[in-house]
């Protein structure tokens, strides 16, 4: 009895739960995305109908900052299996997500979600063959290009006047200087978002543009966000990216 009762305690005491705003309830659970020591967290939130348990987008996040790709045929074969085996329900914007028409199945559910919360980051971080991509010496080109025909002197790997020692990859010196990020994963898009904002903090002029080589190389949920918290985010396409840095030129 004595046994079962600390047990109990003991179990109990390894969830942590917060109640945050609007009636949501974050639980950290003490399971672990592999490898990275971040612990899986998930919300409850009251809906119209019921709850929504979700784990805020955590794995699909965290896979892409360690390079993984939670748009991956594994994972998407594994999220058609879920279908008639858990409640649990990968969204079209990344979010593993069950639904409680009432508060009885809540804590089974935050187990579920937190279960495939691993499973999810476990195959999008699971190791594919080596691809060797020539996106940043295609970006360069685009600039070059850009530069030449503009007539703007640039420069490349510079290193930013603002705090945290940040680099940017290329920097044409239009009267408002264009900072070119080529952003080859999600970390160097946060990257872009922070120089940008150091930029408006500092009060010094500069756009920061972000190029990625696909939504899916940083996650779509990641890339529409990036749209708001740099000068422009777009996917590079050599023409077209040419003719962004143009127009720039002409303001």
């Amino acid at each position: 009895m004595e046994v079962t009762t600390s047990l109990k305690q003991a179990i109990c005491a390894l969830f942590e739960v917060h109640q945050d705003e609007l009636g949501v309830h974050r639980v950290v659970t003490p399971l672990e995305y592999s490898g990275s020591g971040d612990r899986v967290v998930v919300r409850v939130r009251p809906t119209t109908t019921g709850y929504q348990i979700d784990e805020n987008g955590d794995a699909a996040l965290y896979a892409s900052m360690a390079g993984g790709d939670a748009s991956s045929e594994a994972v998407l074969r594994w999220s058609e299996g879920l279908d008639g085996q858990s409640p649990v329900r990968l969204s079209d914007d990344e979010l593993l997500v069950a639904f409680a028409s009432d508060e009885r199945p809540i804590a089974s559910y935050i187990f579920r979600v937190a279960e495939a919360a691993q499973q999810l980051y476990a195959l999008a971080t699971s190791r594919q063959p080596h691809h060797i991509s020539d996106f940043k010496a295609r970006v360069t080109r685009a600039v070059e290009a850009a530069a030449a025909s503009t007539g703007f002197a640039y420069d490349s790997d510079v290193a930013l006047n603002i705090s945290g020692d940040f680099v940017a990859d290329h920097v044409i010196s239009t009267p408002t200087p264009l900072i070119i990020i080529a952003a080859s994963g999600i970390q160097r898009l946060l990257e872009a978002e922070i120089i940008h904002m150091q930029y408006r903090v500092e009060k010094i002029p500069g756009t920061v543009i972000a190029a990625v080589e696909s939504q899916k190389s940083v996650g779509t949920k990641q890339y529409e966000r990036a749209n708001y918290y740099t000068g422009k985010t777009v996917t590079f396409n050599p023409t077209d990216f040419e003719s962004l840095i143009k127009s720039y030129t002409l303001q």
